[in-house]
């Protein structure tokens, strides 16, 4: 009896909570063909208790945005102009006009703008990453977010509990030590929150006085600048922002911190009037578990169905659901040039094996797919009919969709979007006979890697 209370008490939860129908059958197979452990393995890694605590603080937050779907100085209707308001209902964030958007092309040039940007700062710093090193490269920060702490300047900081480091991360002990108000986000040894394990904060993000914000791919790590001639170099691509978009940035680092650690960051320090300064029409897409839609993906399932001429894609991973390859299929069968551009190698193998499957079936489509030679690139890119572009840390995966806490930027400004894919490099073409070339072994390995989709 105590078996089919379980079983039933999961089968309710699941079919009133679980939109997957291939999840929502796992789950409730699993409750009832094992006793007891299905219901157990459901209870810690099935419930969603993070979409639960976020809704609740975010009742106790008392700072909002009035929303614009299209921002209400943009130029006259187009062919994007759908686009806009699908992106403003998904959000709920307006499109804002009068930003300045600079590229900034690997660590050698990111960190020295960014430590500048601390060394410079007068009353707020937070910064979020992913991968938060103590090495040559991530030690200027400690020692500059220290400096501004010294200073007066409020600075916060939040580290991933995963990526930062499980067992230890020495970062996050040299600020504590410090006394800089330091976090580690969703970090925990104790085993009733081992779900938390599967759940990433991959933002990265930097906010200083609330005026100027730093966002794109780049963790903080060695790797990322060439100069230093790191083992495993990586190359990325970073974004220096300013205008009234770096509102809704310090907002994503507010939430994160409010959840993390329940302080409220309300005050003008944070949030000041931001005046326009330059001409690109900006909007922050979050995503994460702690929302009710996969943000990131449905806006770009959005920009897809709006392409007339182009879409390119410029992502270090590539397994995404089957609804962004059959939409990516679909756009070059109406006419549209698809282009997808991923490294040659990435550094997870088991990635590049599964991949060849979805990639296969976008070369039959007619979707040109180009493999970018060494070292490895981990920019995040795209855009819509040179017109509008999508930056951040999202790469095009399960995981990052609909797993990692993650932060993109839709950017309209032509001239922007045609100068960010002009500085990638394709590489050579892969081409549909190529994967059909690969021996038997080799094409069973990558469907089985595949399978592994919702976990890579």
């Amino acid at each position: 009896m105590a078996h089919v209370a379980i079983a039933l008490g999961v089968t309710v939860h699941v079919l009133l909570n679980k939109r997957n129908i291939g999840t929502s059958i796992s789950w409730m197979g699993i409750a009832w063909l094992s006793p007891f452990v299905g219901g157990a393995l459901y209870y810690a890694f099935g419930v969603n208790r993070v979409k639960r605590r976020a809704r609740r603080l975010r009742r106790e937050r008392s700072h909002m945005f009035l929303v614009d779907e299209v921002a209400p100085d943009a130029p006259e209707a187009g062919p994007l102009t759908p686009l806009e308001y699908a992106i403003g209902r998904l959000t709920g964030l307006s499109a804002e006009t009068g930003n300045k958007v600079s590229p900034l092309r690997n660590g050698d040039s990111a960190y020295p703008a960014m430590l500048a940007a601390i060394d410079a700062a007068e009353k707020s710093v937070g910064i979020a990453s992913y991968i938060f090193r103590d090495d040559e490269a991530g030690m200027p920060f400690i020692e500059a977010l220290i400096r501004a702490h010294r200073r007066g300047v409020a600075v916060r900081v939040l580290i991933d509990g995963i990526g930062g480091g499980y067992f230890r991360s020495a970062t996050y002990e040299r600020l504590l030590e410090a006394g800089v108000p330091v976090d580690r986000f969703l970090h925990s040894y104790v085993p009733w929150k081992t779900p938390f394990l599967n759940l990433r904060n991959h933002r990265k993000l930097l906010v200083v006085d609330g005026r100027i914000a730093f966002t794109g791919g780049i963790n903080i790590g060695r790797e990322n600048v060439l100069a230093l001639q790191a083992p495993h170099p990586v190359r990325d691509t970073h974004f220096r922002l300013e205008g009234p978009v770096v509102e809704q940035l310090t907002e994503a680092f507010a939430d994160d911190w409010l959840y993390e650690t329940g302080e409220k960051l309300l005050d003008e320090a944070w949030f000041p009037e931001l005046a326009p300064c330059g001409d690109a029409i900006a909007r922050v897409i979050p995503s994460g578990p702690d929302e009710d839609l996969e943000q990131i993906e449905f806006a770009i399932l959005h920009a897809i169905s709006c392409a007339r001429r182009s879409v390119r894609v410029v992502t270090p991973y590539f397994l995404p659901p089957d609804m962004l390859t059959t939409a990516l299929g679909l756009a070059a069968m109406r006419g549209v040039t698809v282009d997808i551009i991923v490294p040659e190698r990435s550094n997870h193998i088991v990635l590049d094996w599964a991949r060849r499957v979805p990639l296969r079936n976008l070369c039959e489509a007619g979707c040109n797919v180009w493999l970018m030679p060494g070292p490895f690139d981990h920019s995040k890119l795209m855009t819509i009919d040179d017109a509008w572009s999508l930056i951040g840390s999202a790469n095009w995966d399960t995981r990052s969709f609909r797993l990692n806490f993650e932060l993109n930027v839709e950017i309209q400004n032509e001239a922007f979007a045609r100068s960010l894919m002009e500085a990638v490099p394709k590489g050579r073409p892969l081409t549909k006979a190529e994967i059909d070339g690969d021996p038997l072994p080799f094409r069973l390995r990558n469907n089985a890697a595949r399978l592994l989709q919702p976990y890579l």
